[in-house]
């Protein structure tokens, strides 16, 4: 039986139970829990031993049930998927759990109705998937950075993106102006111990677009005919180690740091960053232009949380038109919990919906209230 099958079962023995959303705690975990029991839901966080800490010891009123694991990946353990049945869970996708369960995991073995994502667009967020998120984003006519296939076609500033060797959520990107300097900044991130000659292989180069970046955060509804079809909850910026430290400096203080790689290891985030209301369309456009290609992509398509991350640059056909590049995708939670408190779109979908929105997540949690009231769960899971 295919896992939609058995999702599609399970959903109908949760008819008159209360559900419990299900937490994956990292990335996303307290922001998670903090939104679910603002709404009233039962909440049932999976911590792995070890890394527990923060939401047993420092937050445990966010979380009425801990299921502790030696490893994340033993949520696929039949026994454990039968404790989250039993609790008529909805399981919120994140990053890590993409990371650390597997996609062949989440696709094939984990038979727990999963909520605010589609569980079959989390691996297009890898770069080498064949139907990943560069291959959705042309499909959709959005803006991306130019593509350099190799280094030796490398003829301007790029930046190259390479898996970490060490942290399966982390990249280590470098810079290069020049297929000589590529090889340079290369073997000093191999002799360091970053990256790998098969991480390297992989990497994406892209021409590094010289504007403001914006992550622009949205959720897509499944109750379309209730809630509308998509909405915009606002923008934020990444924080980076070590990348922060340098920009912190002059740059005649920067060119006195000898030996020191710089690093883009995400460390935290950056509300309150708003765009002119005059451009502001050109990111609503691009939004539901990969809504929509991935509806035929992937069915049902994109579901809750994502994000498009991009920055603001000159066209390469205009130099006087604006437009917004998009160099990567969060076709889920995004995990930006600055965005609630420091957006201006929250007051505004308070305002379109008759409620208060304090934070993105409460969206999914409106729309799981609908859908139990009108019998309709079956819409806004996979």
């Amino acid at each position: 039986m295919s896992i939609s099958k058995k999702i599609a079962e399970i959903i109908e023995e949760y008819k008159g139970k209360e559900v419990t959303i299900g937490i994956f705690c990292s990335h996303t975990g307290k922001q998670i829990g903090m939104s679910a029991k603002s709404w009233g839901f039962r909440t049932v966080a999976v911590c792995e031993k070890g890394r527990e800490k923060l939401y047993t010891k420092y937050n445990p009123w966010l979380y009425d049930k801990f299921i502790l694991l030696d490893h994340f990946k033993d949520m696929l353990d039949t026994k454990v998927q039968e404790k989250f049945r039993e609790m008529s869970t909805l399981f919120i996708a994140n990053r890590s759990f993409a990371a650390y369960v597997g996609y062949d995991g989440i696709e094939k073995e984990f038979e727990v109705p999963i909520v605010c994502c589609n569980r079959f667009l989390l691996r297009a967020e890898e770069r080498g998937y064949e139907k990943g998120q560069y291959y959705l984003l042309q499909k959709a006519g959005v803006p991306t950075p130019k593509h350099f296939p190799s280094p030796e076609k490398i003829d301007r500033f790029v930046i190259v993106k390479v898996q970490s060797a060490r942290n399966p959520l982390e990249r280590e990107n470098f810079y290069a102006d020049s297929p000589e300097n590529f090889y340079e900044e290369a073997e000093k991130k191999l002799r360091s111990g970053t990256i790998t000659e098969e991480g390297l292989k992989k990497a994406r180069i892209e021409e590094y677009i010289l504007g403001p970046k914006f992550n622009a955060n949205f959720h897509c509804f499944g109750l379309k005919d209730v809630f509308g079809d998509f909405a915009f909850v606002g923008f934020s910026d990444r924080i980076q180690v070590n990348l922060q430290g340098f920009l912190d400096l002059p740059a005649r203080e920067q060119l006195k740091i000898k030996n020191v790689l710089v690093k883009n290891v995400e460390i935290g985030h950056r509300g309150g960053i708003t765009m002119r209301e005059s451009r502001e369309p050109m990111v609503y456009e691009s939004a539901e232009r990969l809504i929509r290609v991935c509806e035929r992509e992937f069915p049902p398509g994109i579901r809750g949380s994502f994000s498009l991350q991009g920055a603001v640059g000159f066209s390469p056909e205009d130099n006087e038109k604006e437009e917004f590049f998009v160099f990567d995708t969060s076709l889920r939670v995004p995990g930006d919990p600055g965005i609630g408190p420091t957006s201006p779109e929250m007051r505004n979908l308070g305002l379109r919906y008759g409620i208060k929105i304090e934070d993105p997540l409460d969206l999914i949690m409106m729309e799981i209230k609908k859908a139990l009231a009108e019998d309709r769960l079956s819409e806004i899971i996979t």
